[in-house]
C-alpha cells in the first residue's frame, strides 16, 4: 500500500473486559496487516459529561471532547465496534458522536469536520443470539447521516461470553478472520480514498 491509511479504533463502551473492546482490536490487526496506521483509544480516558447545549454554550467544549476531535481529525477512517443496549446504540457512543459533531470555535455550524468524508468499519459483540446486529442498524444510520461512508462489511458475534478466550482473542477462526477482514477493507478504501 502506497499511501497508509490513518485508522482511529476504539469502542462504544467503557467496561473493564468489554467484548467489544476486545473485538476492535482484532479488527484493527487487520488493518496494520493491510498497511493502515492504527490508534486505539479507550474511551474510558475520555470522560465526557452528558451532551448539554447550556452547558456548551457556558463552557465551550469539554478539553476530553477537543482532545477526540482531534484525534478523530487527523484520521480518515474508524473501526467502531458497537454494543447493543435494548436493542439499539448505547449511551456512552451516542454521547460521543454527539460532542463529536459539535463545531469548535472557528468552525462552519454544523460542519461535522469529525465525520464529513471519513469511512467507518462497524462491528459488535453481545451475550445475545444476534451479537448486536439490531444495535448496528442504528449506528450505521447515524454515522451515514452525518457524512460517513460506512463500509458493507460488518460483523456482530454473539454469545459473546464463550466467544473470547482469555487473551482476549476470538475462539472460533472463522469469527476472527471475518473482524480482520473489516480492518482490511477499510485500509483498502480509506487508502484508495485518499490516494
Amino acid at each position: 500500500m502506497t499511501n497508509s491509511a490513518k485508522i482511529l479504533a476504539f469502542a462504544g463502551s467503557a467496561r473493564e473486559g468489554s467484548f467489544n473492546k476486545m473485538l476492535v482490536k482484532i479488527a484493527a490487526e487487520g488493518a496494520k496487516t493491510a498497511g493502515a496506521d492504527v490508534t486505539y483509544v479507550d474511551l474510558r480516558d475520555l470522560p465526557m459529561p452528558l451532551y448539554d447545549q447550556d452547558l456548551e454554550a457556558k463552557e465551550g467544549l469539554p478539553e476530553n471532547v477537543l482532545k477526540l476531535k482531534g484525534l478523530m481529525k487527523s484520521h480518515q477512517g474508524f473501526l467502531i465496534a458497537c454494543p447493543e443496549y435494548n436493542s439499539s446504540i448505547t449511551p456512552l457512543l451516542k454521547n460521543t458522536i454527539d460532542w463529536a459533531s459539535r463545531s469548535e470555535p472557528g468552525e462552519p455550524p454544523l460542519a461535522l469536520t469529525c465525520f464529513q468524508g471519513k469511512v467507518a468499519g462497524i462491528m459488535a459483540a453481545s451475550p445475545g443470539g444476534l451479537g448486536g446486529l439490531r444495535g448496528l442498524a442504528h449506528v450505521r444510520s447515524i454515522l451515514e447521516s452525518i457524512g460517513v461512508i460506512v463500509i458493507p462489511n460488518q460483523t456482530a458475534v454473539p454469545s459473546a461470553y464463550s466467544a473470547f478466550d482469555e487473551a482476549g482473542n476470538l475462539k472460533d477462526e472463522n469469527q476472527r478472520s471475518s473482524v480482520q477482514a473489516i480492518g482490511a477493507k477499510l485500509a483498502d478504501v480509506v487508502a484508495k480514498l485518499n490516494a
